[in-house]
């Protein structure tokens, strides 16, 4: 157990517990932890192949009985859906999706697509992240931020519905980055039952092919705040600018890549499959073209190419290149 989840109320008949002040004995799913700990796991010998994984989550779940799932539109929370589908029925399981400008329409209608494929009701929430000077602010914590404003409009949303449990799709790869949003959800007294169970992004793909679920194979795509680097304040206006070059880019073919905000230049990370696509001295104009209808002036591809979160050596220089068509400079 990783501590009490603080934030608990036991607000129902039932004695349940989402949100307010509660020992973790109050809420049936806090069996397990929510949060393991970096460089743990659930125990070797009941976590040697995916069958038993996925036994352990779906008896995590089988504890929640009714629950609310935080359903982003990828493939970790899509799977945890399907599992408490399965597990406790449609009719005890609801998704949750939060709205707000870092959130593209295209994650709104994954999420979507998920839910009714299930036969779940889904409920999409606006959340106000942006009211929040620390979230602007993007200090290094901006995740924490996000996802307390998220998580505190789910516990609303639960309490009112009288739901006792919210689970969200954390899993065991998550443990090796750094996820401020992990700490938020571990206060709120969000569950995690994938991540209870020792299940990776390979044991995920794998059971979202099981379930027959669309997003099987899709990237991971964090939100658009993301690509705004740490320091550099985070406002509608360059959420805006990124995903317009994005969907430009998707729109162009595009499906591992990512568009990182540096003012007035838009460095692109691209998979070592589609960096080869400009080679093109054609289609590379309508890629500069694209990208500069969304208000960047300069248009450079990142050697190092596609990786999570940008993540590089602090210290390492960026290898870069222009893309753009070259002018007659007389030099």
């Amino acid at each position: 157990m990783y501590g009490d989840p603080p934030g608990l109320s036991t607000d129902f008949e039932t004695g349940n517990a989402v949100n307010g002040t509660a020992k973790s004995s109050d809420l049936p799913c806090y069996d397990a932890a929510a949060i393991m700990p970096a460089g743990t796991q659930s125990d070797p010998s009941n976590t040697d192949s995916l069958t038993a994984r996925r036994a352990l989550a779906v008896a995590s779940l089988r504890r929640c009985g009714r629950l609310a799932v935080a359903l982003s539109g990828g493939v970790d929370s899509a799977v945890l859906l399907a599992l408490a589908v399965e597990t406790v029925g449609a009719s005890a399981v609801v998704a949750v999706t939060g709205r707000s400008d870092a959130v593209t329409p295209r994650e709104l209608e994954d999420a979507g697509k998920v839910a009714a494929a299930l036969g779940v009701r889904h409920h999409v929430v606006a959340t106000r992240e942006m009211d929040r000077p620390e979230y602007r602010a993007n200090a290094g914590d901006r995740c924490f931020h996000c996802r307390t404003e998220l998580f505190e409009l789910l516990g609303e949303f639960a309490r009112n519905e009288r739901i006792p449990a919210i689970a969200y799709g954390a899993i065991l790869d998550d443990l090796g980055d750094h996820r401020p949003g992990m700490e938020a959800a571990r206060r709120h007294g969000i569950v995690a039952p994938l991540l209870e169970a020792g299940i990776s992004k390979t044991d995920v793909r794998a059971l979202a092919r099981s379930f027959g679920l669309h997003v099987s194979e899709k990237p991971a795509n964090p939100c658009l705040a993301s690509r705004i680097p740490t320091g550099t304040e985070v406002t509608p206006e360059r959420l805006s600018q990124v995903a317009r070059a994005e969907t430009a880019l998707w729109d162009l073919g595009f499906r591992e890549l990512r568009v990182r905000h540096h003012g007035e230049i838009a460095r692109l990370e691209l998979g070592d499959l589609e960096s080869a696509r400009l080679d093109s001295s054609a289609f590379r104009s309508l890629v500069v073209e694209a990208v500069r209808a969304a208000g960047f002036r300069f248009v450079v591809v990142d050697l190092e190419g596609y990786r999570p979160s940008g993540n590089r050596d602090a210290d390492a220089p960026p290898l870069l290149y222009s893309i753009e068509p070259i002018r007659d400079t007389g030099q």
